[in-house]
């Protein structure tokens, strides 16, 4: 296939190859300085000039100065021709023997250590043997025996496992893995299916945890796995093509390195600065922005990939930042109610999982189905499904009486937070500001993690609000997740914000906050001021308009002083608009024509004439109109914007920027770009 290097060197040749890496990197510390690849560790907001493989040697060369700290660590000293520190490969090893939620992360290191470099006598023979035993010891999959806690279901969980069973397999074929009695090709054959399904999922509909910039790390170095590894034509193919659209997604909705959009599963730390994204080495890789750190499990499978080559047009599309307006919408994921349009039904066993890539536990079509996993895969004491042991004994009355699915309907709000069904994603992008948002996604359903809009404006300089679901404790808590999801709808540079908190008591979430908040670190921005109820920020070239239709106060002390900005209520409404000084003039004229611009709500509706895209109409129910005319905010493309428009679900795509253009046509594995990355 186009774009797949066949030539990559054998185990045999790597001795060779490791000596010509060898001269490159210690060429970059030579002619550029130890600093170079110590400074490739601050976050460059420009692209930086160095070419990718310029980058990737600094990458290198940055793991050979600096201490490992884990599997993916020792990779780069491998490639490097350098012995690892095996006591943290033996870590990993730990945590595979012990079968601790994420060992799927640790396998896929060690996987690629005994691929890639088994017989480069790097590796000591202790550790080569015992790596052989924990991975044909491993359990991949709950039908598998033993009970653990492991999280084998959510999205990224889902390909590691299964690709993890499919490569294991295919490593040791005739071998017998000693927790499953299969032979490596019986179980070869058991994970195909389960990897294509995957992979034929995403590339057409895109993906559940959408734009991830905590999860995406993960998923990219499982597909990297197959890429270089899969001897199957239409696995290795298909993946390669899955991870371009990955690239892609991360390209057109980040901001200057930062991977500032709207996610379907992000975290506090993630979402507040763009320097502590998992994506953030992956960035500075492939597009030469954002920063190095080190062990990335995407950015150190990248780095020694042995196949995958970026199409060059990606990286354009990323370091197109001088564009004047980017417009993106794009559609990921799927409706529980088509299940059957993707093959998939709500009583076969076998698709439970792939509906719990969605997280779809307590939802009225699928919780009869849930109950049978629990039963079939032993999961009662894993301790994800703790909720489920606490109601055991009802939920077998009411599975006995056909009563689930009308419990789960009853409750549905609250317990089916977490489900990820499809969403609808706009991205508005200029030199000094993004912003992003999932549009009309699940109003008043409770929220796991879901990120539902951000303005940024700098890699810390973000804002965003949430309902808040707890005080403390997991997601969805007081920054993660949301107790109730707010109704969006976006038009480029404006976002109109609404929240309808219900207070009946749930069972998952039993106490429900009366408030909404803002996160508005005062401190990231230049200058912050209030006018009315409109709060506006500088940063840069860059402005942030802000208002909330209930009084607001800002957090003095505690873990919120300076970044929260709260507003009491069960209802509210908040309207965020971002200008620039190219298009607004000096800050203050945007304060005063946002502060003088009419805005009238009643009840959950509100009409805003916005100085820079007209009258805005929107509730909590109805159509989004601008200057009286509706505004589409659903059924997206798979992809529209001004380097691709793809059809959902999509077939293949046609992308073109800058002179460089990438074509796949998925059912055919063809892939073709004018040019790629080169090491």
């Amino acid at each position: 296939m186009v774009g797949v290097d066949d030539s990559a060197p054998t185990n045999r040749d790597h001795t060779v190859r490791l000596r010509h890496v060898m001269i490159a990197v210690l060429s970059s510390l030579i002619l550029s300085g130890a600093a170079t690849a110590a400074g490739a560790s601050e976050y460059a907001s420009t692209p930086v000039p160095e070419g990718y493989a310029n980058r990737r040697g600094q990458y290198l060369a940055y793991h050979a100065g600096n201490p490992g700290n884990g599997a993916n660590s020792e990779l780069m000293r491998l490639e490097l021709g350098l012995h690892p520190d095996e006591s943290l490969i033996h870590g990993a090893l730990d945590t595979i023997d012990a079968r601790h939620d994420c060992a799927d992360f640790r396998l896929h290191p060690v996987l690629r250590m005994l691929y890639a470099y088994a017989d480069t006598n790097l590796l000591s023979e202790g550790l080569l043997a015992r790596a052989r035993g924990s991975v044909l010891g491993f359990k991949y999959w709950p039908d598998e025996p033993g009970k653990d806690s492991m999280c084998t279901w959510s999205e990224n969980h889902h390909i590691l496992f299964s690709a993890g069973g499919y490569l294991a397999g295919q490593l040791y074929p005739n071998e017998t893995f000693t927790n499953s009695g299969e032979t490596g090709a019986e179980k070869m054959s058991r994970f195909r299916p389960r990897v294509i399904r995957w992979l034929d999922l995403r590339y057409r509909t895109g993906f559940s945890e959408w734009l991830s910039n905590v999860y995406y790390d993960e998923d990219i170095a499982g597909l990297l796995g197959l890429t270089d590894f899969a001897d199957d034509e239409e696995i290795a193919a298909k993946a390669t093509m899955v991870l371009d659209l990955m690239l892609l997604d991360i390209a057109l909705n980040q901001f200057r390195g930062t991977f500032g959009s709207t996610h379907g599963r992000s975290y506090l730390g993630s979402k507040t600065d763009g320097g502590s994204e998992a994506t953030r080495s992956l960035t500075r890789l492939l597009f030469g922005m954002n920063g190095f750190s080190i062990g990335n499990q995407a950015a150190t499978s990248l780095a020694v990939s042995r196949r995958y080559r970026a199409p060059t047009v990606i990286q354009a599309i990323a370091q197109d930042v001088d564009r004047a307006e980017m417009e993106n919408r794009q559609r990921s994921g799927i409706r529980l109610e088509e299940a059957e349009r993707w093959g998939l039904q709500h009583d076969r066993l076998e698709d439970g999982m792939t509906f719990l890539s969605l997280e779809a536990y307590s939802h009225p079509l699928t919780i009869e189905l849930m109950v049978r996993m629990l039963d079939e895969y032993d999961w009662w004491d894993n301790r994800f499904f703790a909720g489920f042991k606490s109601q055991r004994k009802m939920l077998r009355i009411a599975g006995r009486l056909g009563l689930l699915p009308t419990l789960a309907r009853t409750f549905e709000r609250d317990i089916s937070r977490n489900t990820r069904t499809e969403a609808n994603i706009y991205t508005y992008r200029t030199p000094d500001y993004m912003l992003s948002s999932a549009q009309d996604h699940r109003k008043g359903y409770g929220g796991d993690q879901q990120h539902i809009w951000q303005a940024t404006l700098g890699k810390d300089a973000v804002c965003f609000t949430t309902h808040p679901a707890r005080i403390h404790d997991e997601s969805p808590n007081y920054w993660t997740g949301s107790g109730s999801l707010p109704r969006v709808a976006q038009v480029k540079n404006v976002a109109l914000i609404l929240y309808d908190i219900s207070t009946r008591p749930g069972l998952y979430i039993t106490h429900r906050m009366k408030f909404t908040h803002a996160w508005f670190p005062r401190a990231k921005f230049d200058e912050v001021l209030a006018r009315g109820k409109w709060t506006f920020a500088r940063k840069g070239d860059a402005y942030l308009a802000l208002w909330s239709r209930n009084a607001t106060r800002w957090a003095v002390d505690g873990e919120g002083a300076d970044v929260e900005l709260s507003a009491y209520g069960k209802q509210n409404i908040w309207i965020c608009e971002l200008g620039r000084r190219a298009t607004d003039g000096e800050f203050g004229e945007f304060v005063t024509r946002i502060e003088n611009a009419s805005l009238t709500t009643y009840g959950l509706h509100a009409m805003y004439d916005s100085p820079s895209q007209g009258r805005l109409e929107f509730g909590w129910n109805g159509a989004l109109t601008q200057d009286g005319a509706a505004v589409q905010i659903g059924d997206y493309p798979r992809y529209d914007n001004p380097y691709m428009r793809v059809a959902f679900p999509a077939a293949g795509v046609a992308v073109e920027h800058a002179g460089e253009t990438l074509r796949h046509d998925y059912d055919a594995l063809a892939r073709d770009a004018s040019s790629y990355a080169q090491r």
